[in-house]
């Protein structure tokens, strides 16, 4: 079935390879900040599934969202008793009126078009929220807490450090157009730490890399969402800088396998790597792949990076994912032509429709 937020065969495949380690979330009440976003719709629809077909007792679900960035695109709310949506800014402190036992700290601003437009709201979600989310799980008993951090912590790192190991200590401009996200989740790290070793509040920590997948929308800005709107649009295909940047993407279904690993059975005060260590591909790279899965050949022209878009762009990002790898078992199995081939398959079909076509060129021709 194709949905506008995601596919259901994904869901049932995070679920699936997840197997019978979500059996600690029976009968268990999460608390999820953020809920409404790409990731948080997943966490949503894998709680609503496994109720459904997997956990002997369901788990309850309290939905946090303020709708700052996801206002446009909001998850349809389940039925039941189950599920709870409190919309609240988490940089206020909450109070939910029930016993809680997880807390998954997934809001945040992660597009770097819409962390330059609201920056203080970037810095704050992930310091003062954090900070309120964890004063509130101190107050219950709680099994797990998990906070959404970045790989952008990690700033432009040392070439001798790709792939990079939890332990690089990250190059990051304080001062940076990027510092009020990059510098909010170090600080938001830091917070997690002192609130397990101060008060044994269980927090683990993950570092997302370039996840993607359906649900991400066109208006997220990021690259694929923004490739994919400009191919389905008839656009040539625009490329910042020299194109030679290089990233590696992790699908969304492998990502999803992973917070879950790290909020069941991570270990607290510490951080995981997850995301896909290959291929580490450049953005010239990835747009001819592009051509590959849908088997035509696109306008693509390297341009200026937008005013809007903030420098000091990192010219490398690729995960050691070793720690996640001998200590959760994780491992992501979907190949990146694979993963271009659903998310795309799905945009064709939830994106808005082509205007014109100039864009496309037959490989023929």
């Amino acid at each position: 079935m194709i949905s506008p937020l995601y596919l259901d065969s994904d869901i049932r495949e995070i679920a699936t390879r997840l197997a019978s380690e979500t059996r600690p979330l029976a009968g268990a009440t999460v608390l999820l900040t953020g809920g409404h976003g790409f990731l948080g719709r997943y966490l949503v629809a894998l709680c609503g599934y496994l109720n459904a077909h997997v956990l002997r007792a369901p788990c309850r679900l309290i939905v946090i969202d303020n709708h700052i960035t996801s206002g446009k695109v909001r998850a349809g709310r389940p039925r039941g008793a189950w599920y709870r949506f409190i919309k609240h800014d988490v940089i206020r402190p909450l109070t939910v009126g029930e016993p809680v036992d997880f807390i998954i700290h997934a809001a945040g601003i992660a597009s770097p078009q819409y962390y330059r437009k609201y920056p203080l709201e970037t810095l704050e979600v992930s310091t003062a929220g954090t900070k309120n989310m964890l004063l509130l799980g101190r107050g219950h008993r709680l099994k797990g807490f998990l906070f959404f951090s970045s790989s952008e912590i990690y700033g432009d790192p040392d070439p001798r450090c790709v792939p990079t190991p939890e332990s690089y200590r990250g190059n990051v401009s304080c001062l940076g157009p990027r510092a009020c996200y990059d510098e909010s989740k170090r600080v938001g790290e830091t917070l997690c730490r002192i609130f397990y070793e101060l008060h044994r509040v269980p927090a683990r920590i993950v570092r997302p890399f370039n996840v993607y997948g359906p649900g991400m929308q066109p208006t997220d800005y990021r690259v694929l969402p923004n490739f994919a709107g400009r191919i389905i649009a008839g656009d040539p295909l625009h490329i910042y800088g020299s194109g030679k940047q290089t990233r590696t993407f992790c699908y969304i279904t492998d990502a999803i396998v992973g917070f879950m690993k790290v909020l069941l059975r991570g270990r607290s005060g510490e951080a995981y790597n997850i995301g896909n260590p290959v291929p580490e591909i450049s953005m010239l790279d990835l747009a001819r792949m592009l051509e590959q899965v849908l088997d035509r050949r696109l306008d693509i022209r390297l341009v200026k990076h937008p005013a809007a878009y903030p420098a000091d762009e990192p010219q490398r990002r690729c995960p050691d994912i070793a720690k996640a790898a001998t200590g959760l078992d994780f491992q992501p199995i979907v190949r990146l032509e694979d993963g271009l081939q659903r998310f795309m398959d799905w945009a064709q079909h939830t994106y808005a429709a082509p205007k014109r076509k100039r864009s496309i060129i037959s490989r023929a021709g």
